[in-house]
């Protein structure tokens, strides 16, 4: 059989929020709407597909990229992560398909026939993280991955959420290095450990600060996870700094870096980040990595649609990996028609129209115009970290010249009351 690339399409998709999600990823993440599925075709006629999230991804693909595989062996060019992920993606699919075999064959010996997944969003007042647990808890979820930001009462978050939690259900909370140093970082670690269905930190202090994390793992019961490769790995693994690790990246980095978590004994979160396309892919990956025992944090969660028939389903927290050839999935090709755009738009971030403020618990405000601003306020110290009662709020367009002129100043950075 002919597995050479014959034909290469690439389709620019825009996959909508689900309302929960919409009202809070705007204010950082509003591009993450934005997909490039692509279809390969091989000489033998076999069509494989796959996707990229266009403005965050480990690697785009590009036309000269296209040009590389074209005419050549596709089972020779899907190990090469620099094609980017949805090419890479549809090569192994393909591939798959071709040669009869489920992806994970393609991976490796099989460890498991239904990896653990968890329920992902970003960080939300407490109300929102109760509507989005509930919805997950519905759809057979037993984990929930977010974000835990200074912005928000952490503690009033995760007391207004795990009073309405059964006592099986586990709440995972990645800090991204907001906590800044171990003063801080435990102090806020060991008050919201109080919380028992509280099980993972990730990242709470930068990850280049090896004594800081060190210190601050042993300080707390809850376990810590840092992304694979910050501090280099031998030194995270000398010095003892994390339980486990966030894995993510091209199928030969993934196999890499979980073969090498395996040999330590360190499970690791999967993290793969697309619709029902890439957390497919991703089932065949945790199928084929032995560690891969922390819930995948995949995002698909997100959207209105999954992109595929049929759709991912969740009992008591695991998803089956597909048997079928390839991905073992089809494209649904109803909904990337309904999505589909003329050309794939420049990042379009910061949203327009936006407004949001930062209400501290002393009666202050301070105004902002997005994430990236406040962002590095909060690195640099300018403000507090992780303070009682403060709370992030979208200041709406009610058409007065008050908020057009608010506005017009919060483009320029931060209007402190």
């Amino acid at each position: 059989m002919d597995l050479s690339v014959k034909h290469v399409e690439r389709i620019p998709v825009n996959v909508p929020f689900r309302e929960v999600p919409a009202r809070n990823m705007i204010r950082e993440l509003p591009h993450w709407t934005l997909f490039e599925v692509c279809k390969v075709t091989l000489a033998c006629g076999v069509v494989g597909f796959g996707e990229t999230m266009e403005y965050y991804t480990w690697g785009q693909v590009t036309d000269a990229k296209v040009a590389r595989v074209v005419g050549k062996n596709a089972a020779e060019m899907m190990w090469d992560d620099g094609l980017g992920a949805g090419l890479q993606m549809a090569l192994f699919d393909a591939v798959g398909k071709a040669s009869d075999v489920p992806c994970h064959r393609l991976l490796g010996p099989k460890h498991r026939d239904r990896p653990f997944l968890s329920w992902w969003d970003i960080d939300m007042p407490g109300e929102d993280w109760v509507l989005e647990c509930r919805e997950a808890i519905a759809q057979g979820y037993t984990s929930f991955k977010t974000k835990a930001r200074p912005w928000f009462d952490l503690d009033e978050q995760c007391r207004t959420l795990c009073a309405t939690l059964p006592e099986w259900f586990d709440l995972d909370l990645d800090f991204n290095g907001m906590l800044i140093d171990s003063a801080h970082g435990v102090r806020v670690v060991t008050e919201i450990e109080k919380y028992p269905h509280v099980k993972i930190y990730e990242s709470p202090l930068p990850q280049g600060d090896v004594a800081g994390n060190k210190f601050l793992r042993s300080q707390t019961r809850v376990a810590i996870a840092m992304h694979f490769g910050s501090p280099p790995i031998m030194t995270a693994l000398k010095e003892d700094v994390c339980d486990g690790f966030v894995i993510g990246g091209g199928a030969a980095a993934v196999m890499r870096q979980g073969t090498i978590s395996a040999a330590a004994d360190k499970p690791f979160f999967l993290q793969l980040v697309g619709t029902g396309i890439t957390s497919t892919f991703a089932l065949h990956l945790a199928a084929a990595l032995s560690h891969a025992r922390w819930p995948a944090v995949n995002c698909h969660q997100l959207y209105t649609h999954q992109m595929i028939t049929p759709p991912i389903t969740v009992e008591n927290g695991t998803a089956a990996v597909p048997e079928r050839p390839g991905l073992g999935v089809d494209l649904d090709e109803e909904a990337v028609a309904r999505f589909r755009l003329e050309a794939m738009p420049k990042e379009p971030y910061p949203a327009p129209d936006l407004v949001l403020a930062i209400r501290w618990g002393s009666g202050a405000t301070t105004y902002y115009a997005h994430t990236r601003q406040y962002w590095g306020d909060f690195l640099s110290g300018q403000l507090p970290i992780f303070s009682k009662g403060v709370r992030l709020e979208r200041v709406m367009n009610d058409g007065s010249q008050a908020w057009k002129d608010l506005h017009a100043r919060v483009q320029k950075g931060a209007v402190h009351e």
